[in-house]
């Protein structure tokens, strides 16, 4: 029971994907190529280094989520948050390694400001692909990665379907969507800090501060909205959407409790995955390819 994987953005509601991939390895499905965007790149990444789902969980469980964020912006670029501590947990795992040295195919998604348009990186380094990939506006610096100037792919691609789909042309894409549906109330965005409270709630009254919360909000939404076309547009094989909708991207989580969201989400959608990997779909499927010029 081959697939292939298209990991969704959505930051702290990531674990959820945790919980996704370990109901596919039980349940006998085979991953053979994973994209990512934002948060899904890293997952996908480390999954396509690491042997299972359970040693990328027990990697995410041992991340000290008070140190991924900082107030270094001024030292990495124009954002309202730093990276440093993002790349100084990558560099644990995936240090110097290139999309070549992993064990399945992999891609990041990442937008490019210099183009205006989508770019998929499967080549070279693969921590520089996932910090572009990651880059929400506003919120972490753009990064450069030459040619681009990349920032967060869930700008024109949340759910990157046409990359995973490109990886293994011939297998069901299983999409993973962490946006929240267009009818429920937004999460607004709560900038972590490990300042000192009264210094913290000084910060937060800024007009730059909340003027930031509402660029990011404002983004939130067109994500959802691009969300639901390019999933309309791409029309993955399956969906699964874990109900993440109240956790806001940069919160301190409890790994274990967001990816048990994940699991739910992918016993439902088992009768699903199971029609798609049928030899009617993918006796479909290979037809379908075959007319294609």
């Amino acid at each position: 029971m081959e697939i292939t994987l298209a990991l969704g953005g959505g930051g702290a509601r990531g674990a959820a994907h945790l919980g996704v991939l370990r109901v596919l390895e039980r349940e006998g499905f085979q991953v053979r190529a994973v994209a990512g965007t934002s948060i899904g790149s890293i997952v996908a990444a480390l999954y396509a280094w690491q042997p299972t789902a359970a040693s990328v969980a027990q990697i995410f469980q041992n991340i000290d989520q008070a140190k991924l964020y900082g107030w270094s912006a001024l030292r990495d670029g124009p954002a309202l948050l730093g990276t440093r501590g993002i790349q100084d947990f990558l560099r644990q795992y995936l240090d110097q390694k290139t999309f070549q040295d992993l064990r399945l195919p992999c891609a990041a998604v990442a937008v490019d400001l210099k183009s205006n348009r989508e770019i998929i990186l499967q080549e070279g380094s693969v921590i520089e692909a996932i910090l572009g990939s990651i880059a929400i506006p506003g919120i972490f610096p753009p990064r450069e990665h030459a040619p681009y100037l990349l920032v967060d792919g869930g700008v024109l691609d949340p759910v990157p379907v046409r990359a995973a789909r490109a990886l293994a042309p011939h297998l069901p894409v299983v999409a993973v969507s962490l946006m929240p549906p267009l009818d429920s109330p937004s999460t607004p965005i709560a900038i972590p800090s490990s300042l000192p409270k009264p210094l913290a709630e000084q910060i937060k009254r800024l007009h730059i501060t909340q003027a930031v919360k509402i660029f990011a909000d404002s983004i939130d939404i067109g994500q959802r909205q691009m969300t639901e076309l390019r999933l309309l547009q791409d029309r993955p094989e399956v969906i699964i959407r874990p109900d993440v909708a109240d956790i806001n991207i940069l919160d301190r989580v409890d790994v274990n409790h967001i990816a048990l969201r994940g699991e739910v989400a992918a016993q439902q959608a088992l009768p699903a995955l199971r029609r798609a990997v049928s030899w009617q779909a993918r006796a479909l499927r290979t037809l379908q390819h075959g007319r294609k010029p």
